[in-house]
């Protein structure tokens, strides 16, 4: 399988405190890797390395085939991301927002034209296009913000809490999308503190102090720590943690 991201012993310091601690791991294409953690694990911080944000201390990683050292801006143009809040502008219409970010992106005219009647069919916000997203519900802001993130196919995208304070029918239907993006190729990496999301995903990496303590398919992680559900596996762990705050 095509590796898409690769890491090995990548760690961030801050002065003495070691925010992330040679962490090392593997993500295919079209995988859907959920990385979990309590506040304080480290998590936001490698995220930040591997978006081309934050430049490491030590260690190797490569992203799109792009080192995160010396290529981060072209990172940056080959991964898409969605941050816990959103990033769609409130004030621009549904389409303007489309239309914005197709052309941050690189999109040509016609694409953007093509990607704006595109999104808004799928979203069935056909309606709703020429209103301003200070005015849509939670989920589909959600769900719009995802869709403008992955607007130019990137490699890589990268979701940082996406699904937060949304409810779980709109939940499912966030993640039908996330499915579809992965099935097209789209390597999906995600955080969420929903661990029953965590089962949706083909790999589970679990950090905690900065380390990773877990990582391999949901069954293979129940199966390893005879549990259930990954929430136990995810609560045997983090009862470990002496830290917090990320």
């Amino acid at each position: 399988m095509e590796t898409v991201i690769k890491t090995n012993k990548l760690t961030k310091r801050f002065a003495d405190f070691v925010a992330v601690d040679e962490i090392s791991f593997d993500v295919h294409k079209g995988e859907i890797f959920g990385f979990l953690g309590a506040n304080g694990a480290g998590k936001t911080t490698a995220m930040r390395m591997l978006c081309g944000l934050s430049v490491p201390t030590s260690g190797e990683a490569t992203v799109a085939g792009f080192d995160v050292f010396t290529q981060p801006e072209e990172i940056k143009k080959n991964i898409g991301y969605m941050s816990q809040k959103f990033s769609l502008y409130e004030d621009l219409t549904v389409l303007e927002n489309i239309q914005f970010y197709g052309g941050i992106y690189g999109l040509t005219n016609r694409e953007i034209k093509e990607k704006s009647a595109e999104l808004t069919e799928k979203l069935g916000l056909q309606k709703e296009a020429k209103k301003l997203v200070r005015s849509l519900p939670l989920g589909w802001k959600q769900k719009l913000s995802f869709l403008v993130a992955i607007v130019h196919q990137p490699k890589i995208v990268f979701l940082d809490e996406p699904t937060g304070g949304v409810d779980p029918s709109m939940r499912r239907e966030f993640w039908d999308l996330i499915y579809d993006a992965a099935d097209k190729g789209i390597t999906i990496f995600v955080t969420t503190h929903y661990l029953d999301e965590a089962e949706y995903c083909n790999r589970v990496t679990i950090m905690v102090d900065g380390k990773i303590e877990a990582l391999d398919s949901p069954s293979g992680l129940r199966e390893k720590f005879g549990v259930q559900k990954i929430d136990e596996v995810f609560y045997q762990l983090a009862r470990k943690a002496k830290r917090s705050g990320d």
